[in-house]
């Protein structure tokens, strides 16, 4: 059983940075997910990966993965660049 350890990035259509400072444990899938037969629908018997955890910082997540048991990875954050660009530059 393992797991990934990572921050919540801003998303594309979001202006603000509501939900950017928490951090979410979730788990490798440990089985692929194949085709139902009736419904066509994905699924696999592994009912781990459905579930998402969200701490309040990383020394949490981590504290609650090494209580349980659970060997992770953490993903470092991407760091932020901003396109500082003039309205003007628009009609160049």
């Amino acid at each position: 059983m393992a797991a990934r350890i990572y921050q919540i990035q801003k998303n594309a259509l979001q202006s603000g940075k509501a939900l950017t400072r928490k951090w979410v444990l979730e788990h490798v899938p440990t089985e692929a997910k194949k085709p139902d037969p009736l419904t066509g629908w994905a699924g696999s018997g592994d009912t781990e990966q459905q579930v998402k955890l969200t701490f309040p910082s990383e020394e949490a997540a981590r504290a609650y993965a090494d209580r349980r048991g659970i060997a992770y990875t953490v993903l470092p954050t991407a760091p932020k660049t901003l396109k500082i660009q003039a309205y003007a530059d628009n009609f160049r």
